[in-house]
């Protein structure tokens, strides 16, 4: 009995190793070992992974070098943010306490052709010759009303109450903070009235329709405000984006003020216009203003008040380094994904993997994926790594602003980048198995992964929201504000869809990719 037993149990045993080594034979780990393996010994492609990562860093640092301060100083806002501060000011000192009321009866703009110069005099040129032909329409965020500061200087703090191009009557102040009133444009037919009252450092706005009846809009405190502080009329008008367009082109806007009073303590009753000029591309040189009456003033003025989006100053910003070398690593991973993948069929070696390797080809396909998948986010984390500490200070070093950027958010663009790239040799890998052919499967990889990125901008954004091209997003770091209106695309470092949202359409991409390359497996010879 005792014999039998111990029969039994070494059967057993033996059982178990048979079906160990069968696993181990053709177990994943193994199988993910063995095309390591393959990959590691071409040295060709290993030294053509090195090769990728280092011309990332390089065109990258060569991206940053170029990349040079802008001519005008960019002014910080009360909070540090970037601002955007070129308006038209008509103004007079306020000495203490009191209020400013008047009424926008019309507000128009133009802009210049897409075209046309960077000026904004679009009348005649520096020279005397004529510029290109102005076009009707207001930009949306067009601004004319009321505001106060302590004095003119770039970045100060100020509080306003406004008309806007298509946003309605609003109160802003220390250009981010945003507060709604009345809807709708201001017109003879429908003018609309604004007040600001100054108690002390609080400063209130108001709007009404009528001049009557007036509803409070939202109070400001602003710190610190000295006794005597700059009070009066403004008009402003940022860059004008067409319906499509990927780049907007210089506006200027035309208010028509009336009904203005003021208040309590004003020294001086007469007015002074001054163009304030901050950095912004068009400049104020459409900056006028006309006193038609003791209460009525035509005033024109072109710029922004708000804060500083990227696309002004681009590309003086550390993500568009970091996207051209993406684009150049990105074709190093295409073609080594592809001969990863073709060298086998061209060299007739699949059926030695299929047989030999593993008969279950669902595993060697995902085993090539996970090998080529892995060696690129591996070199391309490490190269946005790299690239990133060097293209920021190569910035700095040449007098660039540089946008704040968190720890999260540098953390993400690192693994993003890595995960874009290991993702896209996946969807290579995929690509290879169905084609079969270096050349075909190359060409289909630079489709599919560039060209809907050089194709972007001219296509109202659409290839850069649903080609595998969207996970370019995941290295967008520029700030956006509700306040501006951008054109926000690649060119200007802005991308029409979320970070992580980009990157799920590449993997989905690569998810249905390998989805397909593993029924032709199944259903095709070798």
């Amino acid at each position: 009995m005792k014999r039998t037993r111990r029969a039994r149990i070494h059967d057993r045993a033996n059982g178990l190793r048979h079906h160990l080594a069968a696993w181990d034979r053709y177990g994943f780990a193994r199988l993910m070992r063995a095309e390591f393996t393959k990959f590691r010994t071409v040295r060709a492609w290993m030294i053509a992974l090195c090769a990728a990562a280092m011309v990332f860093v390089l065109l990258s640092f060569l991206s940053a070098f170029e990349s040079h301060a802008p001519s005008s100083a960019i002014p910080t806002g009360p909070d540090g943010e970037a601002v955007s501060d070129t308006y038209m000011f008509v103004h007079q000192t306020l000495a203490g306490d009191g209020t400013l009321t008047a009424s926008v009866n019309s507000l128009s703009g133009a802009h210049s052709s897409p075209s046309g110069t960077s000026g904004i005099a679009i009348s005649q040129s520096s020279n005397g010759g004529p510029r290109s032909q102005p076009r009707a329409g207001l930009a949306p965020w067009a601004k004319a009303g009321i505001i106060v500061e302590p004095d003119t200087r770039q970045g100060t703090a100020y509080a306003a109450v406004m008309v806007t191009g298509s946003h309605g009557v609003q109160m802003q102040y220390d250009y981010t903070h945003d507060r709604p009133g009345l809807a709708g444009l201001a017109g003879s037919s429908v003018p609309r009235w604004l007040r600001l009252t100054r108690a002390g450092d609080v400063i209130t706005g108001y709007d009404s329709a009528d001049g009557s009846h007036w509803d409070k809009i939202g109070t400001a405190c602003l710190t610190s405000l000295p006794r005597n502080v700059q009070i009066g009329l403004f008009v402003t008008s940022p860059v004008y984006f067409a319906a499509r367009a990927g780049s907007g082109t210089p506006s200027v806007a035309t208010a028509n003020f009336d009904h203005i009073s003021t208040r309590d303590e004003f020294p001086r009753r007469s007015w002074t216009g001054d163009p304030v000029a901050g950095f912004y591309p068009t400049g104020p040189s459409a900056s006028t203003w006309q006193q038609r009456s003791a209460g009525a003033f035509t005033i024109t003025g072109s710029g922004d008040i708000a804060p500083l989006v990227g696309d002004i100053i681009s590309p003086a910003w550390s993500g568009a380094s970091i996207v051209n070398g993406t684009i150049a690593a990105l074709l190093f991973v295409i073609v080594l994904a592809a001969l990863f993948v073709t060298s086998e069929y061209r060299r007739k070696l699949i059926r030695t993997t299929f047989t030999a390797a593993s008969p279950r080809r669902s595993r060697v396909l995902a085993a090539k994926a996970i090998v080529a998948g892995s060696l690129a986010f591996a070199a391309g984390a490490t190269a946005t790594a790299i690239a990133e500490v060097i293209t920021r200070h190569i910035l700095a070093a040449n007098g660039n602003y540089l946008f704040p950027q968190s720890a999260p958010a540098l953390a993400r663009v690192i693994i993003g980048t890595g995960l874009f790239l290991g993702l896209a040799a996946a969807l290579v890998v995929a690509l290879g198995t169905m084609l079969r052919r270096s050349a075909v499967t190359v060409a289909a990889g630079i489709i599919l992964l560039v060209l809907p990125g050089i194709l972007g901008s001219e296509s109202g954004n659409w290839l850069m929201r649903f080609t595998p091209t969207a996970a370019f997003a995941i290295q967008a770091t520029l700030p956006r504000s509700s306040l501006v209106t951008s054109a926000y695309t690649p060119p200007n470092g802005y991308f029409p869809i979320s970070p992580w949202a980009g990157l799920a359409v590449l993997a989905a991409y690569t998810a249905v990719a390998l989805g397909a390359a593993l029924w032709l497996l199944r259903h095709r010879d070798a």
